[in-house]
């Protein structure tokens, strides 16, 4: 007979748990059964002696099966999920450079809530925009016109958001299966049939070592392909914030910037990679180069901005925004910070910039907290960068009460979270480290 007490002990002990007992434990926390006490003993359990593959299809497939599933009546449909970071806004611009090359794009996005920003949240920024569409009306409007993007919903994968608060306050979030089975169980449930994971490096990302994201990109591809699913992880830089701009609407214009053709190196190249990955995995392009290939020609026609453009206006918001930025949120003033000496960049701490972002008002520290789309930064230099005295190194985006605020951020950058040496770095971080893609039998 199955117990909560004999799985638990037979984790600790690191034996094999079963698929029939991972799903009655699943089952169990759902009805209510299994209390949360025990659901955090199991999580201690399986943080210390981990799952193996089968293990975490299993709970994966546990946690995919507590809540409503999707599926779509066409075919082609991919999605990108990032494992997040400062900065990272690549979702408002893949998804439409995807999604003008014929792929269908299901987006159900987060908020922030940390040190980075919510995919909802900067959305938001867009004065009507509804982020919560039902699951019927996400369907529809995906087999019709191929892109939605919708905040996360209490019917898809239930288990996990549960299981997910236990472990933000209880030391095992970082746990290769459970982070596997929360990512790739509410993926499954969207009703992709190819997923490109992002899987960010770095002292801005969750993963610090690219040790550590390999282990995670494989675990990911192999749960993915347990599930039938054709997957592609790539690992990408977050030892900087990506692109210039940090902060709701400052990234949207930034998105918008990038989809005109005019954005910032590193995110242009990284959403082109990530793109090229979706129109792949749909079918799309024959190799990952060519549809890299096809991405750049509808960034370049136009027809991936049309694309962002139409999503706003279907979604309640004011298209004029692409023209007009005026009518995005803005913060009242601006703060320059300047560089103390001459130098090049050699560090940039992207963690502390994404917490200075939320103590201006651009992020949540608590789930309630309402946001100040306006706030930010702007960022002038990039590592490796060289910068005179005085030069600008950043903007900061405030308000007219944050002036001593804005100030004391100035300070502490300049003290703790940009470093200025006297000679180049010898290496700089790859944005890029590695791509690889695991086709599924079907």
């Amino acid at each position: 007979m199955l117990s909560a007490y004999n799985i638990i002990a037979k984790k600790r002990d690191g034996l094999e748990l079963s698929e029939e007992e991972i799903k009655w434990f699943i089952n169990g926390l759902i009805s209510g059964d299994i209390g949360n006490y025990q659901m955090t003993a199991l999580l201690m359990a399986i943080y210390l002696n981990g799952f193996n593959t089968k293990e975490t299809a299993a709970l994966t497939d546990a946690m995919l099966y507590s809540g409503e599933t999707l599926s779509f009546n066409v075919t082609g449909v991919v999605d990108k999920h990032s494992t997040g970071g400062i900065g990272d806004k690549t979702s408002f611009i893949l998804a439409p450079i995807a999604q003008a090359c014929g792929v269908y794009v299901p987006m159900i996005a987060g908020r922030g809530l940390g040190h980075t920003g919510g995919t909802v949240d900067k959305i938001e920024s867009i004065e009507g925009f509804k982020t919560s569409l039902s699951l019927k009306e996400f369907q529809k409007m995906l087999e019709d016109h191929g892109l939605v993007l919708i905040g996360q919903t209490g019917e898809i994968a239930p288990a996990d958001k549960i299981i997910y608060g236990l472990r933000d306050v209880t030391a095992t979030i970082d746990s290769i299966p459970l982070i596997t089975a929360s990512i790739m169980s509410k993926k499954l449930a969207e009703g992709a049939q190819g997923i490109v994971m992002d899987i960010k490096v770095g002292n801005g990302a969750f993963m610090k070592s690219k040790s550590q994201a390999k282990k995670l990109a494989k675990s990911i591809r192999q749960t993915g392909l347990r599930f039938d699913r054709n997957m592609m992880t790539v690992l990408s830089d977050m030892n900087q914030p990506l692109g210039d701009a940090v902060g709701n609407s400052l990234e949207i214009i930034e998105s918008i910037e990038t989809l005109k053709g005019k954005g910032p190196k590193d995110l242009t190249d990284l959403s082109l990679h990530l793109a090229g990955g979706m129109i792949y995995l749909a079918g799309k392009a024959k190799t990952h180069t060519a549809g890299i290939r096809k991405a750049k020609e509808v960034l370049k026609s136009g027809a991936a901005l049309q694309s962002f453009k139409e999503m706003i206006e279907r979604q309640g918001g004011n298209p004029a925004v692409v023209e007009d930025y005026s009518l995005l949120p803005q913060a009242s003033h601006h703060h320059v910070v300047a560089a103390p000496r001459s130098g090049f960049i050699t560090k940039i701490e992207a963690t502390r910039i994404g917490l200075h972002c939320v103590s201006l008002g651009g992020g949540r520290k608590k789930a309630e907290d309402k946001i100040d789309f306006g706030v930010g930064f702007s960022f002038h230099k990039k590592v490796g960068q060289k910068v005179k005295e005085g030069e600008p190194i950043l903007t900061i985006h405030h308000n007219e009460n944050q002036r001593d605020l804005a100030l004391k951020i100035s300070d502490e950058m300049l003290s703790k979270d940009i470093k200025i040496g006297r000679q180049k770095p010898a290496k700089i971080p790859n944005l890029i480290y590695e791509t690889e893609t695991s086709w599924s039998q079907k």
